[in-house]
């Protein structure tokens, strides 16, 4: 890109798969394997390029990431979601002489990780093996938890206040839309969203660099690195002393500004079961956005002075409840245009998608039916639950799991 693009101007898309054994479904440590495969030759930065997709690996063996090397200039899931969605058709097709193909959701529900953790041992090892003996990334929250990061771009310290200020809004109420990890060690964990409840813990050993997930209000790039960044690389430096993850992306908050390409990525997203799915979340959560960040709802200044405690508190009730949450902070519920004094986040979502389908008819027709589905049946972990039953067996997570790597060879949602 010739510069910064203007807010909104463009977005990009990363989406983090685990790799298993085709029949016991299992996590299967290859994606070194799977990239010389699809490479033809040794891939010595873990990262090739196939089309306007880029597939890369990070940290464990058994995850492959799938994203779009440039930001795309308009929201087009009747381009992107094929894209990826015939880039996994490709990777299982390559997968199977190694036994495997892609599993999607957030968590694997019986992955041990302690026990079945492999590190990738080529390039970046040594930034793998520095994580790994501070904080240990044999656990949940590391080795076992896959995403839909969704960045946004922004021009200047001006669009980049405003867009932080949206995001951190919208950020308390996305597992309640997104939730896909119900279950961890073939248990029922109690939470829609595990992998958030793990991931808000997982750096806690150094509490700046991530600190209560939903970030401090922030103004300028120059404030950012004084009160965020630079108190951050100061505490890891006794555990790190050779600076080697002295980056910003240490930086693991809900949202984080990766001022290296001028915008600011969204971690908070589970993986869903079909590119559609991640397409069709990612449309709606972007005009939310866009809608606070144009101050359709509230005033730039009304979204900074809300605090972050409170924003806390919403996040932490839709992490364990999902839709189910109740939400009665009068002034979230205004300052994000919602008339009433109580709902659900599931009510909230359907105002909300409501609103903006009402206000972008021209849009909503390539996602519309994904979104329905997440809308009215629920969060792809409310669906799984329901698929599974009460008293899940192993033999039943299998089924209910094989189901869903179907779903997302075939590109269709799981209805449950």
């Amino acid at each position: 890109m010739s510069g910064p693009l203007h807010a909104f101007a463009g977005y990009g898309i990363e989406l983090e798969y685990m790799i298993v054994d085709r029949h016991t479904l299992s996590v299967l440590p290859v994606a070194d394997r799977l990239l010389y495969s699809m490479a033809g030759a040794w891939v010595p930065e873990t990262r090739l390029q196939q089309g306007k997709l880029g597939l890369s690996n990070e940290l464990v063996m058994h995850l492959i990431e799938l994203k779009n090397i440039r930001p795309e200039s308009a929201l087009n899931l009747e381009v992107l979601s094929p894209s990826f969605q015939s880039e996994i058709g490709h990777v299982n097709e390559i997968l199977k002489p190694l036994n495997a193909c892609l599993m999607p959701t957030a968590m694997h529900p019986w992955m041990v990780p302690h026990a079945e953790t492999r590190l990738w041992p080529h390039d970046h090892a040594e930034i793998y093996r520095t994580y790994d003996r501070i904080f240990d990334c044999r656990r949940h929250g590391w080795s076992n938890l896959q995403s839909m990061h969704l960045n946004l771009p922004f021009f200047d310290d001006q669009e980049f206040a405003r867009l932080h200020a949206a995001i951190r809004l919208t950020l308390p109420i996305l597992p309640a839309l997104a939730a896909s990890s119900p279950f961890a060690e073939g248990s029922s964990s109690g939470f829609l969203d595990y992998r958030m409840e793990n991931y808000r813990r997982h750096q806690s050993r150094v509490p700046s660099t991530i600190a209560e997930v939903i970030p401090e209000t922030a103004v300028s790039r120059a404030g950012y690195d004084a009160q965020i960044l630079q108190p951050m690389y100061h505490e890891i430096t006794p555990l790190d002393p050779e600076g080697i993850l002295k980056h910003e992306w240490l930086n693991v908050r809900g949202a984080v500004p990766r001022f290296d390409r001028n915008a600011i990525e969204i971690r908070m997203l589970d993986l869903q079961e079909c590119p559609l799915a991640d397409c069709a979340i990612a449309a709606v959560v972007i005009h939310l956005i866009r809608e606070l960040y144009d101050e359709k709802h509230s005033l730039l200044a009304e979204q900074q002075q809300i605090a972050t405690d409170a924003l806390v508190a919403i996040m932490l009730s839709c992490i364990r409840d999902a839709e189910q949450s109740c939400i009665d902070n009068v002034a979230y519920l205004r300052l994000m245009g919602f008339p009433g004094n109580r709902c659900t986040a599931g009510e909230l979502w359907n105002h909300l998608a409501a609103t903006l389908c009402r206000r972008d008819v021209g849009q909503q027709e390539a996602w519309q039916e994904a979104l329905d589905c997440i809308l009215e049946h629920g969060p792809l972990a409310r669906r799984i639950l329901r698929a599974t039953g009460a008293s899940c067996t192993h033999s039943r997570l299998k089924e209910v799991y094989r189901q869903l790597c179907d779903c997302l060879a075939e590109g269709r949602m799981f209805h449950g």
